[in-house]
């Protein structure tokens, strides 16, 4: 069974928090008791599962359900609306999953097997360009054995697969209200998760209440949560201040930290936890750009940037530097960046570039998200900039879009730079490296590497103890050097600030930096 085959160094990964916080949807007290509001600046690109492969899956986490999820301390999948799920051959190739009796998706529909086949399926069978297909590269078929057995037959042998149904990619999802081959386009969600979406107004909130026909491991300690999207992060610090939310989440700005750590008497009602992160950031280059696509320009830059000064003059003590696209606490990590530039070198850049007959300023264009990651990105890039143009080898212009706007942007290629950070699916190196490469990648700016796709990533899914495949992703990330199509820039730390009135703060996210929504609880109930 693959649940003995968790990785040790993934443990740490426990506390990783991507909790979003809490506030009141009604003005009356009594309703106040029991219901929690949160405060984000992550809301969904979609509302349709079969469509996002992004931070989408805070929302879904809460109102879909999958067979298997990560349960508060637990690093390996356990079953969720499976009652049981493993490996039935030798070789990692054959799983199989029996449901919990009873299911019923939220507006009373049967969820059966069949029901598990169609939502998985329709998630290849659409498959929305950068979306959650790129998962199931190593999916032959589905099959049903009746009402309540779901067998997957792999291509190759794959032992993270688990982990993969472990993700919010994986909502389960009632036929007769989602199509098999396009998406759900009515603005409206029905799942069999915790919560029932009462309510959604996108860039405002979405409303959960409690789901009574929910049969799974979450045991809901409110009545409801209302989400609230902000563009901002200082002002949704300020909605905290001010007790219209209660809890914000990670993209905490550096100077707020800083405030709150200080416990100015303006403050007092608020508390601040800091948790391990898995958040990394990172550059993306565009191989079709006429000079992005020079890979004397890439090298010239990783030659460059300077991290330490990016995080000091930025994100302060909310981040450090990161030299590898596998960050700290996840093994197989290593500094290798680092280890192949060494510190920021001018001249270094400027003998790669003449190397390749490139004298004149090289112009580019670097693109971010105005309102995905929190107000410190335009700063950051504003840095990237500094930096780059001082050594006169660069003219750099940055632009930046709205998150919609932004990631149709970079799907059709029209970006040469880009900005993207990235929260892990599950607690695996494979999770840094696979979503990547390939013609299919998240990031749909085709990598292609066959050493990678078709010797490191098949060794590596072949071996049940995770903790064996450090090789491979160490090799992985030798490549990634090489090339430079993806540059990592930091990691970051995770701060959660929150009303001192709110409880289950400390477990209200799983190992892959998801919201459990149903953990948070107003301590005056409790």
């Amino acid at each position: 069974m693959f649940y003995r085959t968790c990785l040790q160094a993934a443990a740490a990964l426990a506390s990783i928090s991507l909790l979003a916080g809490c506030s009141v949807f009604s003005g009356e007290d009594a309703e106040r008791e029991q219901k929690i509001s949160v405060g984000t600046t992550s809301q969904p690109s979609t509302l349709d599962p079969a469509a996002a492969w992004d931070g989408s899956w805070e929302l879904y986490r809460n109102v879909f359900q999958s067979l298997l999820s990560f349960p508060t301390g637990s690093t390996v999948p356990q079953p969720d609306a499976a009652k049981s799920c493993g490996f039935v051959d030798g070789n990692s190739k054959i799983f199989q999953c029996e449901l919990r009796e009873g299911l019923q998706f939220s507006n009373g529909d049967k969820l059966d097997a069949a029901a598990v086949k169609h939502s998985i399926d329709r998630v290849r069978k659409i498959d929305v360009q950068g979306g959650p297909n790129g998962l199931l590269g190593s999916l032959d078929k589905i099959e049903t054995v009746g009402d309540r057995i779901v067998k997957f037959s792999l291509k190759t042998p794959d032992a993270t697969f688990p982990f993969i149904l472990g993700t919010p990619a994986m909502a389960m999802v009632p036929p007769k209200e989602y199509p098999a081959d396009e998406l759900r386009e009515d603005g409206k969600l029905t799942g069999s998760g915790p919560y029932a979406l009462d309510a959604f107004k996108k860039g405002d909130r979405a409303v959960l209440t409690k789901n009574s026909k929910y049969r799974g491991n979450a045991e809901v300690k409110n009545d409801g949560v209302t989400i609230r999207y902000f563009s901002d992060s200082d002002v949704m610090l300020g909605a905290l201040k001010k007790k219209e939310i209660d809890v914000v989440d990670r993209v905490l700005t550096a100077p707020a930290v800083v405030e709150l750590q200080q416990r100015k008497p303006e403050n007092a009602h608020l508390q601040l936890v800091e948790t391990f992160g898995a958040e990394i950031r990172y550059l993306v280059f565009n191989p079709k750009d006429p000079m992005a696509g020079k890979l004397a320009v890439r090298r010239a830059i990783a030659q460059i940037v300077d991290r330490g000064a990016l995080v000091s003059e930025v994100y302060k003590s909310t981040a450090e530097p990161l030299y590898s696209m596998i960050p700290k606490g996840i093994f197989g990590h290593t500094t290798e960046f680092f280890d192949r530039y060494g510190e920021p070198d001018v001249d270094k850049a400027r003998k790669i570039l003449q190397e390749a007959d490139i004298t004149q300023p090289v112009p580019l264009t670097f693109w971010h998200t105005t309102d995905r990651y929190g107000s410190a990105t335009a700063r950051e890039f504003a840095e990237l900039k500094r930096q780059l143009d001082a050594t006169g080898l660069f003219k750099i212009t940055i632009q930046g879009k709205p998150w919609a706007e932004f990631q149709q942007g970079y799907r059709q290629g029209e970006y040469p730079v880009f900005g993207r950070g990235w929260f892990p699916d599950f607690p695996d190196p494979d999770n840094f490296i696979a979503p990547f490469v390939g013609s299919n990648n998240v990031l749909n700016t085709p990598y292609e590497n066959s050493e990678i796709t078709e010797q490191l990533l098949p060794a590596s899914r072949r071996e049940s103890d995770r903790g064996a495949v450090g090789s491979q992703f160490e090799r992985a990330q030798e490549i990634f050097v090489d090339d430079v199509r993806l540059l990592p820039l930091w990691q970051g730390k995770l701060f959660i600030a929150t009303s001192e009135e709110v409880g289950g703060c400390e477990r209200a996210s799983d190992p892959n930096s998801i919201m459990q929504l149903w953990e948070l609880y107003r301590k005056a109930s409790w």
